[in-house]
């Protein structure tokens, strides 16, 4: 049975700095794409970042340069580091996972506007910033 959990959100002032974690059970890190979603409230999911099981990278321009994704490939949890975090990153975050072929990630796992749409997901964690 999949499961993701996040923690670690919190309310921080501007220029702050949270970690998030995601503990996961039912997921094989070498066999999905990892990423990070947020909405905030009367908007649009967005999608921040993905990683590969190769640890690839990738970013949303709104969070490029002070945001982090990570994996503990052993614990399988994965991680978002958010610093210099703006009143705008104000929302709730949520870690997914998506199932894919490790000669597929490269290209599927690229774009984190797709995380949104990931087959699993967690509850999500609030993270609010005050000016």
């Amino acid at each position: 049975q999949v499961r993701l959990v996040e923690s670690g959100g919190g309310s921080v002032q501007a220029g702050g700095s949270l970690r998030l974690s995601c503990a996961t059970s039912g997921i094989a890190f070498n066999l999905h794409c990892m990423g990070w979603f947020r909405q905030a409230p009367g908007k649009e999911r967005e999608g921040i970042a993905t990683i590969n099981s190769g640890g690839a990278t990738n970013y949303a321009d709104s969070v490029k340069g002070r945001f982090t994704i990570s994996a503990d490939n052993d614990k399988n949890i994965l991680y978002l580091q958010l610093n210099s975090l703006e009143t705008e990153d104000t929302a709730m975050y949520y870690c997914a996972a998506d199932r894919v072929p490790a000669h597929l990630q490269n290209e599927y796992c690229s774009s984190p506007q797709g995380t949104s749409e990931y087959n699993y997901r967690g509850q999500g964690t609030q993270v609010t910033v005050s000016s």
